[in-house]
């Protein structure tokens, strides 16, 4: 019959089957009721393992606070540097949340808003702006607006009634700076100037020993920062109009060169030196005049003894680097302030060295995390004042006054 099997041997099959099936599941339950029960042929069974609580371990960063107790920030302008960079850092801050998004594009603005939890009522444009006085979830405005609006929308906010966090620099004259600083003031508010360089984890550590006289006393700083600027992408667009931008390659990269000079020193330069490269007006990409400069170094001179070495350009490919030569070590930063990735070589008589220090990504949350804590301590910030930022803006006028004139300039001490 070849492989065909009868209907008697199939269901005899079946049976014996059956009957092994059922002894497995006697058998199986059998042993279930042995290990209960703490019994087996060996003896005791151990008991089964157990899920236990432990003590808290060390934590590299402190908890967060819960997120009613986080500050509300509302972020003015969704660009590329606050939709790649500011908000994400907001998620991994202690005490801030985002609570409200500003922009004149509202579909992007609900997009945004959606993606990270924001509700509807927290959408708003420019037009509607001063309704965020009434508010109570936003406790802070984020300014990421182009430099020539910085002033207006501090202004707006302070009437508001909300603290202001704004990108550098700070604004375009003395006078703005000044106009920001009242505002604030008058409206009982903190102003904080988005300095991100000093909570970077590499410039910290260079700041740290620098103050500790590690390396001596300071005698030569060199920095430069340079990048392509691209008028037909939007995020370049308008730093290429001097209505909008205030000013080219110096207010926008070079400030970090400037400013590292300072926070590296302790000091404020007392006199400039300068020379454009590629004023306002030279050709830019494809040969059209670009109406902000392009490219401008310039000297500083410190009370101290030091002398700082500085460029900044709109036509060269990516530098942002800072060396501090001192009397018993040298720190090179490079990159300085990229926004991943810096490093610190230090070098002394026994050799070289590379500190082993955190990710440079914090260096967002840092800053946003310290104006947190100041308006909750009722302080001022400890980077980042209103003061700085003016002070920065002083110093960059004279720069440009020294590259336009040719001659020294003496910088007014900061008050």
């Amino acid at each position: 019959m070849g492989g065909t099997v009868s209907r008697r041997a199939f269901v005899a099959t079946g049976v014996s089957a059956g009957a092994a099936v059922a002894g497995v599941g006697a058998f199986a339950g059998s042993a279930a009721r042995a290990a209960a029960s703490g019994e087996a042929a060996g003896g005791a069974l151990p008991p089964a393992p157990r899920a236990a609580g432990r003590p808290m371990p060390e934590l590299e960063r402190p908890l967060a606070d819960s997120p009613e107790r986080r500050l509300g920030w509302a972020v003015v302008g969704l660009g590329d540097f606050a939709l790649n960079h500011m908000l994400p850092a907001l998620g991994r801050t202690r005490h801030c949340r985002l609570t409200a998004v500003v922009s004149g594009n509202a579909e992007k603005a609900r997009a945004v808003a959606a993606a990270y939890g924001v509700p509807a009522s927290g959408v708003y444009s420019y037009d509607d702006f001063d309704r965020i006085r009434d508010d109570r979830t936003v406790d802070v405005v984020y300014v990421v607006l182009p430099n020539a609006l910085h002033a207006a929308w501090t202004e707006r906010a302070a009437r508001a009634g909300k603290h202001v966090f704004c990108e550098k620099p700070m604004a375009v004259t003395e006078a703005e700076c000044r106009r920001m600083i009242d505002a604030c003031a008058r409206a009982g508010r903190r102003l904080m100037i988005a300095y991100r360089a000093p909570f970077e984890p590499h410039n910290a550590e260079a700041i740290r020993m620098l103050r500790a006289g590690e390396a001596g006393a300071i005698r030569e700083i060199v920095a430069d920062h340079g990048r392509p600027l691209d008028p037909e992408k939007p995020a370049d667009r308008w730093r290429a109009e001097a209505a909008l931008a205030g000013g080219g390659s110096l207010y926008d990269i070079g400030i970090y060169s400037l400013n590292g000079a300072r926070y590296l020193t302790g000091e404020d330069p007392v006199e400039v030196r300068a020379t454009y490269r590629k004023p306002p007006g030279s050709p830019g990409p494809g040969g059209r005049p670009i109406d902000v400069e392009q490219g401008i170094a310039w000297t500083m001179r410190f009370p101290g003894g030091a002398v700082a070495h500085c460029t900044s350009g709109y036509d060269f490919q990516n530098v942002k680097r800072i060396q501090v030569m001192a009397e018993r070590a040298s720190l090179a930063l490079d990159p300085a302030t990229e926004y991943e990735g810096n490093r610190l070589i230090v070098t002394r008589e026994r050799g070289r060295e590379e500190p082993k220090l955190g990710e440079s990504s914090l260096q967002f949350v840092g800053e946003l995390d310290e104006f947190a804590s100041a308006i909750r301590e009722n302080r001022e910030p400890r980077r980042g004042t209103g003061p700085e930022g003016l002070h920065d803006v002083r110093i960059m006028q004279r720069i440009y006054e020294a590259a336009r004139t040719g001659r020294p300039v003496e910088v007014p001490p900061a008050r």
